[in-house]
């Protein structure tokens, strides 16, 4: 009796090498019977390595060079700032009479004090013709809900405000006169009571947001075994399993806890799209907070030279001037801010002494920065790899696209609740939910029944990820944000 068909006889080898005792042919019979499935002896060549097409993929890194994170307990943070230290007015107007200048009309401006009292010595400013009064105040009234802050002025040349631009004019005060043997409080005119300045703050607040995110695999999945050699971002290497997409689900989370920081906003409608009554407030985040309180360049390029960066570093002036800043560029920003600097002196921009890098340039450049100073103030430039990567910021230009940010390197001093004592933080910082009990910085945790998570009866493993923080950007005057045209 004969068997059909006949395969022959197969002798293993101790080696992987094709002999004729071991090797299975594919490549004999007719192709409609699927013999000819393989037109060579030899199987596909396969690569098991991943190719890394797209270099590092992770945005994260930004947060951890300029600021810092810190604890809270609360829904919310809030904070004060300074208010100027001198007495100024703008917008000021002529509401008719001899010398009378409105420096703080009642109506709509509730929070506007006139607190500048008889015989102080004041400049006043036209801001359209540059005219220019020097003089002495003779009477001053108070701001009311029904009466306006309103001051009397005699110039010192007698000439009064004639040709003055009702409404754009600026009053602000440098000193006081006062004549022999006066005493103040006792009367009238030249011994009339001086008002006292009360110091005056500005509280701003935000809120956490809660971010989740979660991966699942079944746990028939999991005995599927597919191997992948990878090397990822966060310095894993080597064979994954089916954890290469949980890997990447962590790299992607922690990606998204410092994008939301910078693209956060606050939720400004209501209703049913909201969840219910109970709305998301939404959070305050650094593009959000420097369009509001800080200050906006747009359509920044190399072609109109060190003239418009001089007017960021006279309107820096007229803020904190804080003298070391780092700028975070798009490509094209950091090359108009490298032709900027190459016109000037043949390429040679002055130094800069990196004394936030410890005075070493070697540190600087390891971080990525490069330095250059200007007039009193220190910039040190690196490339902001969100506003490049074509997933995200990268693939917006021209109008209203982000191009850069300035951003002090400062510290500010700020009174801890927690602590019960004042502090030094950067101006950027980063506040995030804990407590004994609990730490919201970042969590991750397993349910379900398969890989080692015997938590359910859920024929699967559910990896967790969760975050409850929200960005602070204290003196955010001092911060400017390069935007497109």
């Amino acid at each position: 009796m004969s068997l059909t068909p006949q395969f022959g006889s197969l002798i293993p080898s101790p080696k992987q090498e094709i002999l004729d005792s071991n090797y299975l042919q594919f490549n004999t019979g007719a192709a409609a019977t699927g013999g000819d499935t393989f037109a060579q002896q030899y199987l596909p060549e396969v690569y098991e390595q991943e190719v890394e097409r797209y270099g590092n993929r992770t945005l994260s890194g930004f947060l951890r060079m300029v600021g810092a994170e810190m604890p809270m307990t609360s829904d919310q943070v809030i904070w004060s700032e300074q208010n100027r230290l001198h007495i100024s007015y703008d917008d000021c107007t002529l509401p008719g009479g001899a010398g009378i200048i409105r420096v703080a009309p009642a109506a709509g401006f509730p929070g506007v004090q006139n607190v500048i009292s008889i015989n102080d010595t004041v400049v006043i400013l036209d801001t359209v013709t540059g005219d220019e009064q020097k003089g002495i105040v003779t009477l001053s009234t108070d701001t009311t809900a029904a009466a306006n802050g309103e001051i009397t002025v005699t110039t010192f040349d007698g000439n009064g405000f004639a040709g003055f631009t009702n409404g754009s004019i600026k009053v602000f005060v440098y000193g006081s006169s006062y004549g022999k043997g006066t005493t103040i409080g006792t009367g009238a005119g030249n011994s009339a009571v001086r008002k006292s300045v009360e110091p005056q703050f500005t509280q701003f607040s935000n809120s956490p947001i809660i971010l989740r995110s979660q991966y699942v695999v079944s746990g028939s999945d999991m005995a599927q075994i597919g191997w992948v050699e990878v090397a990822t971002e966060d310095g894993t290497s080597g064979y994954l399993w089916y954890l290469k997409a949980e890997s990447e689900t962590r790299l992607r989370f922690e990606d998204y806890l410092e994008m939301s920081m910078v693209e956060s906003e606050y939720n400004q409608t209501a209703g049913a799209g909201n969840y219910g009554a109970a709305k998301l407030p939404g959070s305050e985040g650094l593009f959000a907070a420097i369009k509001s309180r800080g200050n906006v360049e747009v359509g920044f390029t190399a072609a109109n030279g060190l003239d418009e960066f001089d007017n960021i570093l006279k309107n820096l002036d007229t803020q904190g001037a804080i003298e070391e800043n780092m700028l975070f560029l798009q490509r094209q920003t950091a090359l108009d801010f490298d032709d900027m600097l190459a016109a000037i002196s043949g390429g040679t921009a002055g130094g800069t002494a990196f004394g936030l890098f410890e005075n070493s340039e070697e540190m600087a450049l390891n971080l990525g920065f490069s330095g250059f100073r200007r007039g009193s103030y220190d910039f040190y430039k690196t490339d902001w790899k969100y506003l490049n990567d074509a997933s995200t910021r990268g693939a917006i230009d021209g109008v209203n696209s982000i191009e850069g940010v300035l951003i002090p390197a400062g510290t500010s001093t700020v009174y801890d609740q927690v602590l019960g004592t004042n502090i030094r933080r950067p101006f950027l910082h980063v506040r995030y939910r804990a407590s004994q009990s609990d730490d919201r910085r970042m969590k991750s945790w397993l349910t379900g029944s398969a890989g080692g998570a015997f938590t359910s009866t859920l024929d699967a493993m559910e990896v967790n990820f969760l975050s409850e923080r929200c960005l602070v950007t204290q003196a955010a005057n001092n911060f400017v944000l390069f935007q497109g045209v």
